[in-house]
């Protein structure tokens, strides 16, 4: 027995439904007025569960007869025919039967009547150790026709099913889109999915407002040729765009060598609670490659995905990555009070892989066209060979292949620390003194918003740096005071940790003692020599 489950897809080019007024393309959506119509095609598929396709396709043949556009009756079942399972029931194989068959009709001389027929039938069972009814009930049960609807399970009730018809109609659609324009209250949802879909994009600004923009899609006419695969991805990326809350699409469609306007919204398609896309992390191997083996390292980077979009010119674009400077876990905002929610630097990271000509072009204008105070680092492939043209824009620029190098790209960073530490230093002033009487180095860069490394220019002339820790000298002497050789090392943290001071060794160290250490039973104090 063999077995047949029909395959999800968008309905078929030869099932739209779209009108041409005014010479624009609108597909013809279904509405509640349509309810009774997808309830009995649904009804239809019920009725025939343990019967021939045959009789179920003659059933909904007369359903089309019956309405007003047959093509609404042949969509709904499409996506009906999803949930449905055929089988081929025969108590023999049906290959198998008809090779044997064939092979008797050419013994007896060929099969002109019914005698023939019936000759070759009872010759091939003979053969085959059968009887003459199961060799004919097997001879065709595997076509289409014969095979038996053996299942029938459908996601959908009829508004559910009118639902998802609108979304494939829309979907279909928009197969011969050359260009696709869309704005979203999800953006970054929105780009992630035209990414993972291999689609090529821009972010322009949409009419006169500076911060509406719009994401522009192009479709396989702008490239080389139309292909079959780019605008199943255009119907794919519909669900993704009607899955947000407020969207709208418009597209050039050509329609058998015309241009025409087709424009969606909310109010025409949403996406049913079944089958929801998969939203991706990463767009490309050599991304998701990346982001593992940084993410590994125990940096003062922290790396986000796809992170706010940036103004460049008229146009905007959203970064692959992100790195956002956090020493030691935290960050500092340009007021100079600590915050771990807050980075003191971000930079973001551009991968550029393999692009047409025309599309690298196109990144090289929002290169240039990117504000001056973005910091921009860029992974460029080296088969594109324009490394030096992105420097000449004043971005920094890692070249690879096949894989981004993470050493490459920490030298970079390095390379923004450094900068960022002498800036930092550069706004200090030469002398700081701090109210605690003891307080450490980490604390108080994060109450000036930089990191430890920019103190190092900075004088504490109220107190001593005792390793990474300031100390006024009165706590010294104090300390001091309660410290004696042949005191134990547990006595002498307690004393150190009434103080304050959680840096034992060096604190010692600077009051002159040393520890020596007895076996197993802890250390104690002596002279340093």
């Amino acid at each position: 027995m063999s077995r047949r489950v029909v395959p999800p897809a968008v309905l078929r080019k030869d099932l739209l439904r779209v009108s041409r007024a005014g010479g624009g393309y609108h597909p013809q959506f279904a509405d509640r007025s349509h309810r009774p119509v997808a309830a009995r095609t649904i009804g239809v598929f019920q009725g025939h569960v343990e019967e021939p396709r045959g009789r179920l396709d003659n059933a909904l043949d007369g359903l089309e007869a019956d309405a007003e556009d047959f093509k609404l009756v042949r969509g709904f079942a499409a996506l009906l025919e999803r949930d449905a399972t055929f089988e081929a029931r025969a108590p023999l194989p049906p290959v198998r039967v008809r090779r044997s068959v064939f092979e008797a009709a050419e013994s007896v001389g060929g099969v002109v009547d019914d005698g023939g027929r019936s000759a070759a039938l009872t010759a091939a069972a003979e053969r085959l150790g059968a009887d003459v009814d199961a060799v004919e009930a097997s001879l065709y049960a595997d076509r289409d026709v014969n095979e038996v609807l053996s299942a029938f399970d459908s996601r959908w009730d009829p508004d559910g099913l009118i639902e998802q018809y609108n979304l494939s109609l829309a979907q279909t659609a928009l197969f011969d889109a050359t260009e696709v324009r869309i704005r979203s209250s999800d953006p970054k949802r929105l780009v992630s999915a035209v990414k993972r879909l291999g689609l090529l994009y821009e972010i322009r600004r949409h009419g006169d407002d500076d911060h509406e923009r719009e994401l522009v899609v192009t479709g396989p006419d702008a490239l080389f040729r139309r292909t079959r695969r780019y605008g199943t991805a255009f119907a794919r990326l519909l669900r993704s765009v009607a899955a947000a809350a407020e969207w709208s699409l418009e597209a050039t469609v050509d329609d058998r060598g015309t241009d025409r306007e087709l424009r969606l919204g909310p109010d025409d398609v949403s996406v049913p609670g079944v089958d929801p896309i998969v939203e991706p992390t990463y767009d490309s191997g050599v991304e998701a490659d990346f982001a593992r083996r940084f993410s590994s390292l125990d940096l003062d980077w922290d790396l986000s995905r796809e992170p706010e979009p940036l103004a460049a010119g008229a146009r905007a674009m959203i970064p692959d990555f992100a790195f956002d400077y956090r020493p030691g876990g935290r960050g500092a905002g340009a007021g100079g009070e600590g915050s771990a929610d807050t980075p003191s630097l971000r930079v973001f990271f551009e991968v550029m892989g393999f692009w047409t000509p025309g599309y690298v072009e196109k990144k090289l204008d929002q290169f240039g066209s990117v504000d001056d105070d973005v910091e921009l680092l860029v992974a460029v492939d080296e088969s594109l060979g324009v490394g030096e043209e992105i420097e000449a824009l004043d971005h920094r620029v890692v070249t690879y292949t096949r894989r981004v190098r993470v050493k490459d790209v920490v030298d970079a960073l390095r390379e923004y620390e450094a900068e960022l530490v002498a800036a930092a230093a550069a706004s200090l002033p030469a002398e700081l003194v701090p109210d605690a009487d003891v307080i450490g180095l980490d604390a108080v860069a994060a109450d000036r918003g930089v990191s430890v490394d920019a103190l190092d220019s900075v004088a504490f002339p109220d107190h001593e740096q005792v390793g990474r820790t300031l100390v006024r000298p009165a706590v010294l002497d104090a300390v001091d005071a309660e410290l004696e050789v042949g005191l134990s090392l547990s006595d002498a943290e307690s004393v150190l940790d009434e103080y304050g001071i959680d840096d034992a060794s060096a604190t010692l160290s600077r009051l002159g003692y040393r520890v020596e250490w007895v076996g197993l039973g802890g250390g104690t104090l002596h002279e340093r020599e």
